[in-house]
């Protein structure tokens, strides 16, 4: 096949870029399309803030017909690389057809990106932030992902691994029954924390109530997430478009937010019905009828993603999880729950992961980034 691939420069072009995927898996039962015109703002540098520490160029692959056989963006996270002192070029938004001539001249047209920028490291699959999906599925082809995760072919890691990628870190997602009742032992531990450490939840009873404490949330996010992997630290204008977002769709019911004595956020954790089926419904975009199916969806809907869960080092390992957990579990009960999905969580990070030992939980899927020296 002879392939071409053309950096994307215009505004039909990233029309085109972003409907690639859903065109490509417009199929498959267990894809879940993006909305364009939200994925068309994060990558327009006018309309998303992550541009004040970042930069980027996306391409589109083509065949000798002029069809769209597959697309990726290249992408610079300045104060990232300042962090680590490291050069890093990362890569996302890949999708291609099963063609390694395809594969290679888009990772090839990125490598060659990353050179002309002085890096020396490539890194994907990520986003501008932590908060973008990141990584290549490698288990759980038949499950339906959650919406901030990603779906793709079992054939992209063949396809990595074949031009010199290796692995980087592992993602993993939980699927957690939740049982006719909770355990009692999570409320008591919730108390017994509380009562130790001189903490309580905010007062959330009106969604206007969470504003209050947004600041104090994203300090205990900036500095709970500083050492994970791919994250640097948020500027205010990032900090904005989070706010948005946190006052668009959150429910007290799946809001906790954990304050010391002084009232300071010293943890908290966000959860929000699940959106996929309705993403599904909406094929890709809000009209006229697609924000009809994820109001429904946020309404009435038996299962629960659990998006962020983040605690202030001085409290890391007091059992302030379980206080989180506690108030997301008066929630699960009200509205009656019958799942908890976790999305995207390092392989690694057991903190979060013994929320579900008295659960019955299981492991359903797993997502990777690679690297390699250039």
């Amino acid at each position: 096949m002879k392939v071409t691939v053309k950096e994307v420069t215009t505004r039909k072009e990233l029309k085109a870029f972003v409907h690639f995927p859903n065109e490509l898996y417009k199929d498959n039962p267990y894809y879940v399309p993006q909305i364009e015109s939200m994925d068309r703002d994060t990558l327009t540098p006018s309309k998303n803030h992550a541009f004040e520490v970042c930069e980027g160029k996306y391409w589109l692959a083509y065949d000798e017909n002029g069809h769209i056989v597959g697309r990726v963006a290249g992408i610079i996270n300045r104060r990232y690389n300042e962090k680590t002192g490291e050069k890093i070029c990362r890569f996302g938004w890949i999708d291609f057809i099963d063609n390694q001539e395809v594969s290679r001249a888009l990772m090839d047209a990125v490598e060659h990106y990353a050179h002309e920028k002085g890096m020396t490291l490539m890194s994907g699959p990520m986003g501008f932030l932590e908060f973008d999906a990141a990584g290549v599925l490698v288990e759980g082809f038949d499950k339906l992902p959650t919406a901030y995760g990603k779906y793709n072919a079992p054939y992209y890691e063949g396809h990595l691994v074949a031009l010199g990628y290796t692995k980087d870190t592992d993602y993993v997602e939980y699927l957690i029954k939740v049982p006719e009742v909770i355990p009692d032992r999570y409320a008591r531990m919730a108390e017994l924390v509380s009562i130790k450490n001189g903490l309580h939840q905010a007062p959330l009873i009106h969604h206007s109530d969470i504003e209050p404490y947004l600041d104090g949330v994203f300090r205990c996010m900036n500095a709970a997430y500083s050492k994970l992997h791919g994250y640097s630290e948020l500027s205010q204008g990032q900090l904005e478009d989070l706010k948005k977002q946190f006052l668009g769709n959150v429910s007290v019911d799946y809001v906790s937010i954990v304050l010391d004595e002084d009232e300071q956020v010293v943890g908290f954790g966000v959860g929000l019905p699940s959106l996929s089926k309705a993403m599904q419904k909406a094929k890709g975009s809000l009209f006229p009828f697609g924000f009809i199916h994820i109001l429904k969806a946020l309404k009435q809907n038996d299962t629960l993603d659990l998006l962020l869960i983040a605690i202030d080092d001085k409290y890391k390992n007091k059992g302030v999880n379980a206080m989180i957990f506690d108030k997301f579990a008066q929630g699960i009960t009200k509205n009656g729950i019958k799942y908890i999905e976790s999305t995207r969580e390092l392989e690694d990070n057991t903190s979060v992961q013994n929320l579900w030992r008295y659960l019955e939980h299981d492991l359903t899927k797993r997502a990777r980034t690679y690297i390699k020296h250039i």
